[in-house]
């Protein structure tokens, strides 16, 4: 029987400091219900996608608490997750975790998966945290060092519905280790959320291939590790700063099968084929026939270390 399952990226525009957690949950809601009557069974949102991305600004002891969430669902976001529930659909959802562990407080930035009954089926939390900790002049580093640590959960795989998801953020995305672990570990869907600049200071030259950079990573890994990606962008001018956007669901082909067009709220639909996974395993990835994992380390040993280098 073919297996089928219709992805929603749900991108938002931006979501200023300004704004009210009801007022951002009232627009994630209007999105999942987009989703739904288009279709949809499973839609991913950005990462934090419940505030503005606070890490790049340093902020006082006083102001920080009331960026993070102590409970999901929590008084404000529970409408989100009764809006699952009344439309039948599962959703992602980046956000800024508080938990206390011992008696210390933990800060992660974190993805929650909720199933269509508007129940909780998993959480990650963000393992490649980039950043810093204090500004740097002259450049575009954020401090996310500063706010999060890095995720102390690997990278879970959760069943849905019969189906394998994983789940990243923003930086993961550019990192193989990524999405060959989730791979491994039976991914056949990974959910993606991220909020990217449209210009890094440090780099301005490259500001045109800003939205290449974006799409490669997940498209190669796609390809690589015979995945469907479904990838939700916060896009448009947040609190000064411009967000590239291009939210988009990425087929095992490393084609991209569907892709948002604007820097504002919009929703893209895809019907995901999951038996176009066995093919593309077929043609080149089947890995049990052709992977050699214990093999990698003694093929480097017996070539021995590289030569030094002489300059002419």
């Amino acid at each position: 029987m073919a297996r089928w399952l219709t992805l929603a990226a749900c991108q938002t525009g931006p979501v200023q400091r300004a704004s009210t957690r009801a007022h951002t949950v009232a627009r994630l809601v209007a999105l999942l219900e987009q989703a739904a009557s288009a279709g949809a069974e499973l839609a991913v949102f950005p990462e934090l996608a419940l505030t503005t991305f606070f890490p790049r600004w340093v902020l006082q002891p006083a102001e920080i608490d009331a960026l993070y969430e102590a409970e999901m669902p929590g008084p404000v976001t529970q409408p989100l997750y009764d809006a699952a529930r009344r439309l039948g659909i599962g959703f992602a959802i980046g956000f800024a975790e508080r938990v206390m562990v011992d008696g210390k407080v933990r800060r992660f930035n974190s993805m929650e998966l909720v199933g269509p009954d508007g129940q909780r089926s998993g959480r990650y939390r963000k393992m490649h945290v980039p950043g810093s900790t204090e500004p740097e002049a002259g450049t575009t580093v954020h401090l996310e060092r500063r706010y999060f640590e890095p995720g102390d959960l690997g990278f879970p795989v959760f069943d849905y519905g019969g189906t394998r998801i994983g789940l990243a953020l923003c930086n993961d995305r550019r990192w193989p280790e990524t999405y060959r672990m989730l791979c491994l570990a039976g991914a056949e869907v990974v959910l993606i959320g991220y909020n990217t600049p449209q210009m890094l200071s440090e780099a301005p030259a490259l500001a045109h291939l800003r939205m290449f950079h974006n799409h490669l990573p997940m498209q190669a890994g796609a390809y690589q590790n015979t995945l469907w990606i479904a990838a939700a962008a916060k896009a448009g001018l947040e609190d000064g700063q411009a967000l590239i956007g291009g939210s988009c669901i990425v087929a095992p082909t490393g084609e991209i099968a569907a892709q948002a067009l604007s820097l504002d709220d919009e929703v893209v639909v895809h019907r995901a084929d999951l038996d176009l996974i066995a093919a593309c395993q077929a043609v080149n990835f089947d890995f049990a026939r052709y992977r050699r994992p214990n093999d990698y380390g003694l093929i480097v040993e017996r070539a021995g270390p590289p030569a030094a280098f002489t300059s002419p």
